[in-house]
């Protein structure tokens, strides 16, 4: 059973980043120097500046053996209230090896995720744990800021490469609780790694274990907004230095 969801997993994921090709342009560039195979044997993902669930669209840029890594690896916390939706939720069941709907809450859920990390598994997250509004707040009107939950996650891996994945954000494309697509846009994103034993030394350093959690979120915010780029509604070019990457 395991090879068969992991099968249908990758198949879908190669649809959806081909159908994305087709729709959309994609300009996707690494922070800094690139890495010698950037996109192997990654443990954690990243996803800073979550604006709409038509995220998969970044598929498009993506090589098909990190698809597959996540679609027999992959470990992905999603909102209940995501994976509770009759369509999207469907779908966003299928986006890699372990969905697992978590209420948001430090809860019995939460520590499911924790207990599926195993060392071949690779984490997908959104540290911000909501979406952004075309407001540029969330659903109850606060502002985007990172969670603990990152820590957690990093504290449970270890050692290893985590890809730090900044959005351009998808409000021209979709936004959230609209029902219009727009097709044939421009997905931006910036892309870094860090390796996890070094950076949590970084931030252990910072204060100990019991500021570890603070200083996480603190350095993702700030990392969030130097490098995420510009959305592609906006004229100018990247905040952040980057060099141009191909899937």
């Amino acid at each position: 059973m395991g090879l068969i969801r992991s099968l249908t997993v990758f198949s879908l994921l190669v649809f959806l980043k081909y159908l994305s090709k087709i729709f959309y342009r994609h300009d996707f560039a690494w922070v800094g120097e690139v890495p010698k195979k950037p996109w192997r044997k990654i443990r954690v993902v990243a996803f800073l500046n979550h604006t709409s669930l038509f995220e998969p669209v970044f598929l498009g840029g993506v090589p098909n053996h990190f698809i597959w890594r996540l679609a027999a690896h992959g470990v992905v916390p999603a909102a209940d209230k995501t994976t509770g939706r009759p369509l999207v939720g469907l779908i966003f069941k299928f986006v890699a090896h372990h969905v697992i709907s978590i209420t948001r809450e430090r809860d019995h859920t939460w520590f499911e995720v924790l207990n599926k990390i195993d060392p071949n598994s690779m984490i997908v997250i959104a540290p911000e744990g909501r979406m952004k509004r075309a407001n540029g707040l969330d659903a109850n009107g606060n502002p985007m800021s990172v969670r603990g939950g990152i820590a957690d996650i990093l504290m449970a891996v270890k050692e290893g490469p985590m890809l730090l994945a900044y959005s351009g954000g998808l409000h021209h494309v979709q936004i959230p609780d609209h029902t219009m697509v727009r097709l044939f846009q421009t997905v931006r994103m910036r892309t870094e790694i860090v390796e996890i034993a070094s950076y949590i030394e970084e931030q252990m350093a910072k204060g100990g274990e019991e500021q570890f959690k603070r200083n996480v979120r603190e350095d993702l915010d700030r990392r969030r907004d130097l490098y995420c780029p510009v959305s592609a509604e906006t004229v100018g070019p990247p905040k952040g230095t980057a060099q141009t990457q191909s899937a």
